[in-house]
Parts: structure tokens; C-alpha cells; sequence
């Protein structure tokens, strides 16, 4: 089974693609958001650290998410492959997380990049806003996001190079499944 670093701008799909892909292949999707709200939600050490981040504004620093990433990486169900939603975000985890894949040896098979231009993204989401009714992802929130992904998280696909393969993130979900299995088929 693959093991996939999932990337993508924010609306482009992945946590959508990471869980469908996750159950086809049978394999953990493993996303850090995903985490923290578990362990918020059960009030552990971890949990308190995060939420005492988020609650003052600031974001989890590297060292904490590298740290939940390698716990989860050795767990016994990742030995058969793993799906990272939202992992690397940065070049230095994206550095981090090569020296833990190298000492575990588990190295990845695929970079896939779900490719959806600016306006396409703003569009989605602010559709996505007023279907969920939430009134903080408004077009200014949006934009801030994408400008913080397009300068902290886009240059990893310079870093990946030639792992990255390039999918088009605009097509129905169920087509951006089918490009993403033939890949791997």
C-alpha cells in the first residue's frame, strides 16, 4: 500500500480525498488537526499544550507537530502504508519528517498535489461558508489563508521536485479519486 504526502491549498480537496483514499487503500490518514482535536477533545498533556497555542492566537510550533508525527508513524497500523492530510507544512517539517521516514524506514512513495487555482479556491469556499453557516471564513479570512499557504507551504513543492505529481484539484471529488487511483494503479 502507498504512502502518500497529500498536499494542497486549503479548499482544495485533500482532507476529502485523504479519507476516501485512506478506506479504499486501508491505511491510516494521519492529519495533525485531526489529532489536536482528539486530544483537546480528551484533555491530555498534548491536548492542553495545543489548545493554550490556539487559544492565543499563535500556531502549534514545529517541534510539538513533528513530535505527534513521529508518535503516530510508529504506531504498528502505518507499517502498511499512510496518507499525511496537512503534513509537511513548512520546509523545515518537510526536512524533519525525511530524517523520521529515513529512520523508521518508511519512505514515501508519492507527493500528490491537488492543483486548484486562487479564485477557484475562494469560490469554493465561500460557497462552502454559507452552506455550513460559518460566518468567519469570509472572503478577506479566505484570501489570508491562501496567502499564508502560498508563502509557507507552496515552496515544499520545489523541495519535493520531481516526487510531486500534479493533479487537478477542480473536477468532481469522485473524478480527483479516479486520477489519484490510476496513478497509483
Amino acid at each position: 500500500m502507498p504512502r502518500v504526502i497529500l498536499m494542497g491549498p486549503p479548499g482544495a480537496g485533500k482532507g476529502t480525498q485523504g479519507e476516501i483514499l485512506a478506506e479504499a487503500w486501508q491505511v491510516p490518514k494521519i492529519a495533525p488537526g485531526d489529532i489536536f482535536r482528539a486530544e483537546i477533545k480528551q484533555g491530555t498533556e498534548l491536548g492542553l499544550k495545543v489548545k493554550s497555542f490556539s487559544d492565543s492566537g499563535r500556531l502549534v510550533p514545529d517541534e510539538v507537530v513533528i513530535e505527534v508525527i513521529e508518535s503516530r508513524l510508529r504506531q504498528p497500523d502505518t507499517q502498511v502504508g499512510w496518507i499525511l492530510d496537512g503534513f509537511p507544512r513548512t520546509v523545515a517539517q518537510a526536512e524533519a519528517l525525511d530524517a523520521l521516514l529515513a529512520e523508521i524506514n518508511q519512505p514515501y512513495d508519492a507527493v500528490v498535489n491537488l492543483d486548484v487555482p486562487d479564485q477557484f479556491l475562494v469560490d469554493r469556499l465561500l460557497a462552502r461558508a454559507i452552506d455550513q453557516g460559518r460566518a468567519d471564513d469570509n472572503e478577506e479570512v479566505i484570501k489570508n489563508r491562501l496567502e499564508e499557504y502560498n508563502a509557507k507551504t507552496r515552496p515544499l513543492l520545489e523541495f519535493y521536485g520531481k516526487h510531486v505529481t500534479q493533479i487537478d484539484g477542480t473536477p468532481s471529488m469522485p473524478e480527483v479519486t479516479e486520477t489519484i487511483k490510476k496513478f497509483f494503479a
